[in-house]
Order: structure tokens, then C-alpha cells, then sequence
């Protein structure tokens, strides 16, 4: 836009000439010259355009001198397109008219005297406005470049920062499973060998027993101390149930899968609800059971992933003895504790269950997350 400022200035620089010349029709040409000249040289960019319109500027400037009463206009377009040699063909044209016009006597110029010195201000001018509309897009570019160097620098550190705190959640995650896990043997090594050599006593205190009025207390004792090792037994199982890994699980699978290579990609950063964790586990564990049985398989790739909604299990392989429709698959795999042991724990979460047969074996299951019930 300073561009326009600038030639518009010099456009409007040149108009006071007008109180010392008739505005006749040599005048209006020569202002729609310059402004054809100035929006070329904004629009196009090829310099041999450039240089052409240039040349054919200054050829009309010696058949139509009113063309140098905007030379401040040829001048700034000339310094802004940096076509330095143009500069001497403009020197050449002006000189060439100028020398003629101060040879004569002012009683016979054709343009005041004032006019000469106000051209060459105005060529002044154009060079001055030029440097510093140059200065000022430099500083705007280099403006431009630190602002976008600074965006970038910021998303790089949100991403870092967004990794970080994905690594430190992992983490915390990973110490409360170890601790759950210690915690479940302390209690079942310590507090559950007390309990069930207490029990035994107890057992043995009433076979040997031979008063009857301590056979209620016994009873009461006994059945206190089972109901005291059930809780344990169940605290202990909902602990570890809970200190399940799921990604450590499933590679823990896939290391004791020797038949055949197997990619596996696991994209969940929060926490799995308990019966989604044993749900994808079982069905792991149950498809490359099924692999090795019924297919020809040369590799596989099982994925893991959470989305905003819900989780997504996917098993594939490139196997090709298996049929291209399910219903003459074998019966191990479409039924009891195969397809239908799958699609039961699915549908007991609300999910789906999908499979394709084309170019190999896919199951693809989805979990949604608002039905789950942990």
C-alpha cells in the first residue's frame, strides 16, 4: 500500500504545475501515461515487461515533453523495480530536454522557470520517499519472519509440553500399577497367609474340642476369619485386575506368538476401564489362537487406539485360506469360543463388531467410551 501512497504523492506534486500551464489535452495523456505506468510496474513482475514499458515511457516523454512534469513518478517506479540502468536512460531523456529548454530565454519557454525546480525536488522527493517505503518493507518482512519464526517456536513447545505431560501421566500410571501390584502381594503374601493358617487353627480347635460351650465361639471365629479372607481375596483380585497393563499385556501376547511377525501400534495415552482392558485382551489372545489354526498368515498387525469417544480395537492378516465369506469359516472360529465368544464380549459393552475377508482376515471392534461401565 505504500507504494500507492508514494506515487499517488507524486502524482498529486505534480498537479500544481497547473497553475502556471494550460491543463489541455497533452496534460491528460501524460497523467494516464504515469498511472498506467504505475499500476504495471505493481502488477506485473517480468523485467523484460518492465524494461519495455520503460523504454516506450521514455520515447513518449520525448515526442510529449508534459511527461516531465511527472518524471518524479518514472523516477520512484524505476528505484522501486531496482532496474538501476534505467536511471541513465531517464538522466539521458531529461537532460536531453532540459538542456534545450534553459538554452533559450524565459520570455520564450514553454514552462516556467518554477517548474524546472520543481521537477527536480520532485526527483528528490521520489528518491527519499522510495528509500524509506524500501526501509519500511524490510522492517515489515523481517517483522513478518520473527512473528512466524515465533509461532512456530511456540507450537514446537506446546507439542513438547503436550509430550511431556503424555510422558510424565504414562508414567505416574505405570508406578500406580507397580504399587497396586505390591500392594496386592503384601496383602496376599502377609495378611492372607495369617488368615488361612488362623483358619486351619481354628478348624483344628474345634476338632479337638470337647466343650460345647465353646463350639458357638469357634463357629463365630471360623466363620469371621473366611469372611475376613474372602474380602482379601476379593481386594486382592480387583488390585490386580486394575494393575492390568493393556499395552504390556497385549506385547506380552504377541512375544509367545512365534508363527509369523506381527506389527502392533498402540495409540491410547489415558487409562482403560477395567472390562475393556480384559475385553481386548481376550479377543488378542483368542485371534492369533485363531491364526495359527486356520491360516496361512505371513504377518500381522494388530492396533489399539482411543478416540475422543471411543476405543478401537483392530486385528488383520494377509491370510488367504480362510473363505471369502464368514458363514464357511470353520466352526471352532464362527461359534463358542470363537466369533461368538468375541461378539458377546462386545455386545456386552455396547460395541461392534465388524468383519472383512477381502485380501486376508479383519476383525474390527468399537468400543464406545459413554457406555462403559468400569
Amino acid at each position: 500500500m505504500r507504494y500507492f501512497q508514494d506515487t499517488g504523492l507524486l502524482i498529486l506534486y505534480s498537479f500544481p504545475t497547473l497553475f502556471f500551464i494550460d491543463p489541455d489535452s497533452h496534460f491528460i495523456i501524460a497523467l494516464l501515461c504515469s498511472l498506467i505506468l504505475i499500476c504495471c510496474c505493481y502488477v506485473f513482475e517480468s523485467r523484460i515487461f518492465l524494461s519495455i514499458l520503460f523504454l516506450i515511457y521514455g520515447l513518449l516523454t520525448l515526442l510529449m515533453p508534459r511527461l516531465l512534469l511527472f518524471c518524479p513518478v518514472f523516477i520512484y517506479v524505476i528505484l522501486y523495480q531496482h532496474l538501476w540502468l534505467f536511471l541513465l536512460w531517464a538522466a539521458g531523456i531529461y537532460f536531453y530536454l532540459f538542456i534545450p529548454f534553459i538554452s533559450v530565454p524565459s520570455s520564450v519557454r514553454t514552462l516556467p522557470d518554477i517548474c524546472l525546480y520543481a521537477g527536480l525536488f520532485g526527483i528528490l522527493l521520489a528518491v527519499l520517499l522510495q528509500r524509506n517505503t524500501e526501509k519500511y518493507e524490510k522492517l515489515a518482512l523481517d517483522f513478518r519472519h520473527s512473528r512466524d519464526d515465533s509461532e512456530e517456536l511456540n507450537l514446537l513447545l506446546a507439542e513438547k509440553n503436550h509430550a511431556l505431560l503424555e510422558k510424565q501421566n504414562y508414567e505416574i500410571y505405570n508406578a500406580t500399577l507397580k504399587e497396586r501390584n505390591r500392594i496386592a502381594r503384601e496383602i496376599h503374601d502377609n495378611v492372607g497367609h495369617v488368615l488361612s493358617r488362623s483358619i486351619l487353627l481354628t478348624g483344628a480347635a474345634k476338632a479337638v474340642n470337647k466343650d460345647n460351650g465353646l463350639t458357638p465361639l469357634l463357629d463365630n471365629l471360623e466363620t469371621s476369619l473366611n469372611s475376613a479372607m474372602n474380602s482379601i481375596r476379593s481386594s486382592v483380585h480387583d488390585l490386580h485386575d486394575e494393575a492390568v497393563n493393556l499395552e504390556h499385556a497385549t506385547q506380552s501376547l504377541i512375544q509367545g506368538f512365534t508363527f509369523c511377525p506381527v506389527t502392533f501400534t498402540y495409540d491410547i495415552s489415558g487409562q482403560v476401564p477395567r472390562n475393556v482392558k480384559y475385553c481386548f485382551i481376550s479377543i488378542v489372545k483368542e485371534s492369533l489362537a485363531n491364526i495359527m489354526k486356520h491360516s496361512n498368515a505371513t504377518s500381522v498387525k494388530i492396533l489399539l487406539r482411543e478416540h475422543p469417544a471411543l476405543y478401537q480395537l483392530c486385528i488383520e492378516d494377509n491370510g488367504t485360506e480362510i473363505s471369502h465369506h464368514v458363514s464357511r469359516l470353520p466352526d471352532s472360529f464362527s461359534s463358542g469360543i470363537g466369533l461368538m465368544n468375541m461378539k458377546e464380549r462386545v455386545d456386552s459393552l455396547n460395541g461392534s463388531l465388524q468383519i472383512s475377508t477381502k485380501d486376508g482376515f479383519r476383525i474390527f471392534i468399537t468400543i464406545p467410551k459413554t457406555d462403559i461401565l468400569s
